[in-house]
């Protein structure tokens, strides 16, 4: 099971017990799962009781224990257990899990993580659309985590305009950064953009304003090209300095932009040299092999969510270097040495590879970033 098939799961639950009338409550949208937190267990962990306390009229604790009992029988799930005030603590079947998060990445490629529908554009599904003007400073940084934080926020369903106060083209020909408008920000969203009367729920211009770069450094910025420049702007958070220098281009270890697009060209590679070899991925269980990064990559989804809800893309960049790091020895275990015959073991792992290809490649996009698969 899937983190997107458990979020539905739990749904599932929430409208097994309304129609039993457990509970008198509308079923939401959406339901997150993530890592559980301290004092949790499991695999993932749901704050859905929490969410429909009030609503219900009963005690967080109490809607948890009324959903318990339709989650712990659905199929995948082998254990759920409440802590804390009321989270779902859910465990699932390893191996089944394992080879549906595989599938699911396969399945939707490098748009793994992107909002199945969008929270709200108004339509057949009756959600409403999330409205989001980005307003930043005439600053090089503030421009390009502006830009990068529209793409997550699109990623995710939202509606998304930037606007900067000053805007230099050659920030376009050097690092590929684009704005809609350039002035101060619109008391109100244009027509283009503004959905139907009353279906939108728009937020305020959001300035955003993160540590500069030093004007006498923004020229080595440029100097970097667009890969690296864009990740010197992006990797730190927003309160961080930046730094500009040439380590963002050494071809080492060192540096985590190498590691992420190095990580990438050997997954694609193992895709290549397996076909040399006469076999191709297949989804299937993977034992134990690299629980690290089969929880990095389920955990995919969130991160967007919350690198777009917080407009800080360096949760992102940051991501992917642990997603780069839990990969790279994986890599290892992937092809047949000397004369073994390729199984389902090296398909289901060569899957893997291919996803991790595909997680790293999407990521690296919404950084504006090239994903290149020979390094």
């Amino acid at each position: 099971m899937t983190p997107v098939e458990l979020s539905r799961t739990v749904l599932h639950a929430v409208r097994r017990a309304v129609d039993a009338g457990e509970l008198s409550v509308v079923v939401p949208s959406r339901a997150v799962v993530a890592p559980p937190g301290p004092g949790g267990c499991g695999d993932y962990a749901t704050n859905i009781a929490l969410q429909l306390a009030r609503p219900a009229g009963q005690a967080p604790l109490r809607v948890a224990e009324v959903l318990r009992p339709y989650l712990a029988g659905a199929d995948g799930i082998t254990d759920v257990v409440l802590t804390g005030p009321g989270f779902l603590n859910i465990s699932l079947d390893g191996a089944a899990s394992a080879a549906g998060l595989v599938g699911e990445i396969l399945n939707q490629g490098t748009r793994y993580g992107y909002a199945q529908s969008p929270h709200g554009v108004d339509g057949p599904d009756g959600h409403r659309a999330r409205i989001v003007q980005l307003h930043c400073p005439r600053d090089l940084r503030a421009v390009v985590v502006a830009e990068v934080s529209a793409r997550l926020l699109r990623s995710q369903g939202a509606l998304v305009r930037v606007t900067a106060e000053g805007f230099d083209p050659a920030w376009t020909s050097a690092l590929g950064v684009r704005v809609d408008a350039v002035g101060i920000a619109p008391a109100e969203f244009p027509a283009d953009v503004r959905p139907v009367p009353s279906s939108a729920s728009a937020e305020l211009p959001v300035n955003v304003r993160p540590v500069p770069v030093p004007a006498d450094a923004s020229a080595d910025v440029l100097a970097l090209g667009r890969d690296a420049g864009r990740w010197a702007l992006l990797h730190p958070a927003a309160h961080d300095r930046p730094r500009t220098g040439g380590e963002h281009l050494v071809q080492r270890e060192g540096n985590p932009l190498f590691r992420v697009r190095y990580a990438h060209a050997r997954a694609r590679a193992a895709v290549r040299n397996a076909a040399d070899l006469g076999f191709t991925a297949q989804a299937g269980p993977l034992a134990d092999a690299a629980p690290e990064l089969l929880a990095v990559l389920a955990d995919h989804p969130r991160v967007l969510a919350a690198a777009a809800d917080h407009r800080a893309p360096d949760r992102l960049a940051r991501h992917l270097v642990a997603v780069a790091d839990a990969t790279l020895p994986f890599l290892l275990t992937v092809l047949p040495r000397g004369g073994e015959k390729p199984s389902a073991a090296h398909r289901a792992r060569l899957a893997l590879a291919e996803a991790v290809g595909a997680v790293l490649a999407g990521g690296l996009s919404l950084l504006g970033i090239d994903a290149p698969d020979h390094l």
